[in-house]
């Protein structure tokens, strides 16, 4: 599935649309920061990943701080039978740079 832009998931964000949003950041920089999502640490995403297993034929959006982690979280729950998980590309770092 094609990844989301930061404009495009500010856009849905704004207009409150319903899809699946998870942060794989640490705790810590959740606390610090963030945008609403489910927040899984991408360390623990493998033990945890049953927590989405209801989720698995709906639309995921995964954001971390840049889109590494994250892009990292999407691969790893395709390789699990997700299909439609997208990456937020650039991160909250670009999010917060709108």
């Amino acid at each position: 599935m094609e990844d989301i832009t930061v404009s495009e998931l500010k856009n849905r964000l704004d207009k409150r649309e319903k899809f699946q949003f998870l942060d794989v950041r640490e705790e810590w920089e959740y606390e610090e920061d963030n945008l609403g999502a489910m927040n899984i640490p991408l360390g623990e995403l493998p033990h945890r990943i049953s927590e989405l297993e209801k989720f698995k034929d709906e639309e995921i959006v995964v954001h971390c701080r840049s889109g590494a982690r994250s892009g990292n979280a999407k691969k790893f729950m395709e390789s699990k039978g997700f299909s439609q998980v997208r990456n937020v590309l650039g991160g909250i770092l670009a999010y917060r740079s709108l």
